[in-house]
């Protein structure tokens, strides 16, 4: 096949029957978030790249290696690698008054310039929120509880929470000084990136997937070790408000987050239906300034193909996604009948009925569409139809067959019959009566 065919490498088509579980995820996600009182914000995909170098920091990897930068009339745009810089851009050109207290949400692709492999994507979609509350313990826990509500609506429920605090502003320099002393007696045995990132930025390598540096990482003590106690009580306080909320999480020293914005409590969420690259969704609060504004907000994202991939791999995908609605389908016998089915289709659909008709071929190969349609009725007119203003409707799940009066046929397709599941056969198509 012609590679002019083909998706980019790391991008994909999401075509049915896989469409309709995206579609579920994503009406249950807003089902969800409209009950704790978020709005959607809908941000452009392409940004000027400073929008992501100021927020996300320019010596994260996210910068450094994975963005997608390009330069069009003399200015240097990214394709937005995460939601949060993007949702943070917009709100730093309104007023302090319309951002205080601002709950958002998006649903959208994100890109990143990585190899790709499984649940990693170059394109991959994500689900985040972004809450400009007041700073306080009281919002970080509901909106890590949120997040576990959110995966539970999939059916995601079983999932690990991993929780743990960067500190506030003023804790990050000692942070960073007290793990460079720790790691500097071990800077030969770490890879050849992490050497780099002492010095650039070493919480870098505590997250470093490379088993030698994990392993030398296992022995230095923990950030909170260098920060104030008002940080270690942010934390204290967030993890007592969980338990109330009956959130099960574990405390992990080692858990940073990849971007820089990040302070106080950062989580991450984790499902062992995934294997090695299991991190489903993680969120935390932050700090960035754009345009002048200092904005601080507390959020989370969500990988969407991630938690497809738990789905499928639970067994769980096909209970969510569901069937696609029963459809009429209109057989014409003959042109005018045909040409007549056009206005009838569009009627039943103005009653909400879905449907739809083959255009041409023998009342055969229209039975063969509407079978592979998965209809669960068939509207069958020819001329004697036509002249009595009727229909001869066919149940295709029992096959029997009856006679309908126009003005009666929308009332009937929409009894609980024509929601009936059609039956599979040993062949494993579906079971029709005879024509």
């Amino acid at each position: 096949m012609s590679s002019a065919n083909q998706p980019v490498q790391g991008m994909s088509d999401i075509a049915a029957p896989e469409v309709r579980l995206w579609q579920r995820i994503e009406q249950r996600a807003r089902a969800v978030l409209d009950r704790y009182g978020f709005e959607e914000l809908r941000t452009p995909v392409v940004e000027f790249e400073s929008v992501f170098t100021r927020s996300i920091g320019e010596t994260t990897d996210v910068v450094q290696k994975e963005m997608y930068v390009f330069e069009k009339g003399g200015r240097r745009l990214a394709l937005r690698p995460e939601g949060t810089a993007g949702v943070m851009r917009h709100a730093a050109g309104m007023g302090a008054q319309e951002t205080d207290g601002a709950r958002w949400y998006y649903i959208g692709p994100m890109f990143r310039s990585e190899r790709p492999q499984a649940g990693r994507r170059r394109q991959f979609h994500q689900c985040g929120v972004e809450c400009l509350e007041p700073p306080s313990p009281l919002v970080d826990a509901e909106i890590l509880a949120l997040q576990v509500d959110l995966l539970r609506a999939w059916g995601l429920g079983d999932c690990e929470v991993r929780l743990n605090t960067r500190g506030a502003g003023d804790d990050h320099v000692r942070v960073a000084e007290g793990l460079r002393a720790a790691l500097a007696p071990h800077e030969n045995g770490l890879c050849e990136d992490c050497r780099r990132r002492i010095s650039e930025n070493v919480l870098r390598v505590l997250d470093c997937k490379n088993e030698a540096c994990q392993a030398l990482v296992a022995n230095v003590p923990p950030m909170s070790d260098f920060m104030g106690e008002a940080a270690r009580a942010h934390l204290a306080q967030v993890a007592a408000h969980l338990d109330a909320l009956g959130v099960a999480y574990r405390i992990d020293p080692l858990l940073v987050r990849g971007l820089d914005y990040y302070e106080h409590t950062v989580w991450e969420i984790a499902s062992t239906a995934l294997g090695a690259q299991n991190a489903v969704a993680g969120g935390g609060r932050y700090r960035m300034e754009l345009g002048g504004r200092e904005l601080v907000g507390v959020g989370f994202a969500i990988g969407l193909e991630r938690v497809v991939g738990v789905l499928q791999a639970l067994g769980r995908d096909q209970e969510l996604a569901g069937s696609p609605p029963p459809r009429g389908w209109l057989v014409g016998l003959g042109e005018a009948a045909r040409q007549q089915n056009l206005a009838l289709m569009q009627s039943l659909r103005a009653s909400h009925i879905a449907c739809q008709m083959a255009y041409g071929g023998s009342m055969k190969s229209q039975m063969r569409a509407a079978n592979k349609a998965g209809a669960a009725w068939v509207i069958i007119r020819g001329d004697d139809e036509l002249a009595q203003g009727v229909a001869a409707l066919k149940d295709m799940h029992s096959g029997a067959q009856e006679t309908v009066p126009l003005d009666q046929l929308a009332v009937r397709l929409a009894a609980p019959a024509a929601s009936q599941p059609r039956q599979e056969t040993a062949s494993g198509g579906r079971e029709r009566g005879p024509f």
